[in-house]
């Protein structure tokens, strides 16, 4: 008698939705703590005396241990070695203790303390409260960018020979909701509370805090699938292979010319989009001539499309492919909206124009992510995925730690944003570049990045050929 195949957990498709809904939770709250203070950058201004390059060093901040202290290559190896549960806990940790630095920072009572007196006594420019936020972003950042390497890794566990990419579209999607619902969150609960910088704050590291319990939901998952993996306990060969990570296997990584063109790919198109993200709402402010609260709510359309089409892409990428071809149309439309950001809507400073910029953005928002992240396991082996992944990151990192610096500094020199707007397009018409040379090594080699992700059942692949034959 033939034994009867044991379905593992993640073979269930509510299970291993589920799984995705708890991991996909604690992004959407990270999402929203990133991008809260950014519709509040003119009341920053009034009441805690911060001018734009200040602003632009605290969203610098963000990622400023991951780059100059290598945070994330070694989130890469504790990612590899103690798996998804550990790095997991241990980022949404971070994030929490992170996120309570940075309320502190910017309370009143701290702006009280002779704590604060003495952070104002040094580099005079850079206040004391943002000296304190940007610690505190700096340990939030160590542990939203361990986070979305450890999703990125779990996601293609539990979803692995299935709907890998529309899972990962589909997270993406539930994580952008959170800049959309903090673009309206934040000036309310601001308006609500007299103005107040605290108030919307407080209420996004709280819900890092229940981010943190989804998260630790999961485990008791994850470690159930382990157990019918066969892995070990710490959750290596978490992929169910039996190769274990090595130090000596990132030279696997470094010498690999397709992951420097993703690499690169990754964080010239993404310096087009986090740091346009931080200054969009002033600049929709400042170009239409509207309160800040209405600027919010009107680049918040920014990810309606990115969340409504990102899964459906994902779904297109699992079956029919075409991942190269789709970053370069992403790379292609985020320039023209750039382009159309710094010439065209000075000229014509119309509420529709701007809306429709925006939304065309998220679009391009939805193609490049959609098709970025699942190619990386088709470049790089299971059991050293987590460090390319955290590799990537880094490299996207060092440029969301510099650019908002360049464009802080850009806009106090020039007092306008049109020479910011055109940096952003120049990234948009680089990324195009390496998204081409990408696609000709990808059709050279035989990478599979055209290629679907879900494979074809041998019923499927017999009857195709029957079909052939006659």
């Amino acid at each position: 008698m033939t034994a009867k195949t044991q379905q593992l957990l993640n073979d269930k498709a509510w299970a291993r939705w589920l799984a995705l809904v708890l991991i996909a939770s604690m992004m959407f709250f990270a999402y929203m703590f990133v991008d809260v203070m950014s519709p509040l950058k003119s009341l920053l201004e009034d009441k805690l005396h911060w001018n734009s390059a200040s602003f632009g060093t605290y969203a610098a901040s963000e990622y400023f241990l991951n780059v100059f202290f290598f945070f994330l290559i070694f989130a890469g190896i504790i990612l590899d070695k103690t798996g998804i549960r550990f790095t997991g806990l241990l980022s949404a940790s971070l994030m929490v203790i992170g996120a309570a630095i940075k309320l502190v920072g910017i309370s009143e009572w701290f702006q009280a303390t002779a704590m604060c007196g003495w952070l104002d006594s040094w580099w005079v420019s850079f206040p004391g409260s943002a000296k304190m936020a940007s610690l505190g972003f700096m340990i939030f950042g160590c542990g939203c960018e361990m986070a979305g390497t450890t999703v990125s890794k779990a996601i293609a566990k539990w979803f692995k020979g299935k709907e890998m990419a529309l899972a990962m579209g589909v997270e993406m999607s539930i994580a952008r909701l959170g800049v959309f619902a903090v673009m309206w969150i934040s000036p309310l609960i601001s308006g609500r509370f007299d103005q107040s910088v605290l108030a919307p704050v407080a209420f996004c590291t709280a819900l890092l805090v229940i981010g943190l319990l989804s998260y630790t939901v999961f485990v008791f998952m994850d470690r159930k699938l382990d157990r019918e993996l066969g892995a070990g306990a710490n959750g290596v060969a978490e992929d169910g292979s039996d190769e274990e990570f090595h130090i000596s296997d990132l030279g696997k990584i470094l010498r690999s010319k397709m992951f420097w063109l993703v690499a690169m790919l990754c964080v010239l198109y993404y310096s087009g989009i986090f740091p346009f993200q931080r200054y969009a709402p002033n600049y929709v402010q400042e170009t239409l001539d509207v309160s800040a609260e209405t600027a919010a709510r009107l680049f918040s359309v920014f990810p309606i499309l990115a969340m409504v089409l990102t899964p459906f892409l994902g779904a297109f990428l699992d079956y029919k492919g075409y991942g190269a071809t789709m970053l370069i149309v992403g790379a292609v439309i985020m320039t023209c909206c750039h382009l159309g950001f710094a010439l065209l809507l000075p000229a014509v400073p119309a509420v529709w124009l701007a809306v429709t910029l925006i939304l065309v953005l998220g679009v391009s928002f939805s193609l490049v992510p959609a098709a970025l992240w699942p190619s990386v396991p088709k470049i790089i082996d299971a059991n050293i995925l987590g460090s390319a992944y955290c590799l990537i990151f880094w490299i996207q990192n060092i440029g969301l730690c510099l650019v908002p610096l360049l464009i802080g500094e850009t806009l106090d020199a020039t007092g306008g944003y049109r020479v910011p707007m055109l940096i952003f397009a120049s990234f948009g018409v680089l990324a195009i570049i390496f998204g081409i040379w990408l696609k000709a090594l990808n059709s050279r080699h035989n990478y599979g990045l055209e290629e679907p992700n879900v494979k074809k059942s041998d019923a499927v692949l017999a009857a195709e050929a029957e079909s052939a034959e006659e």
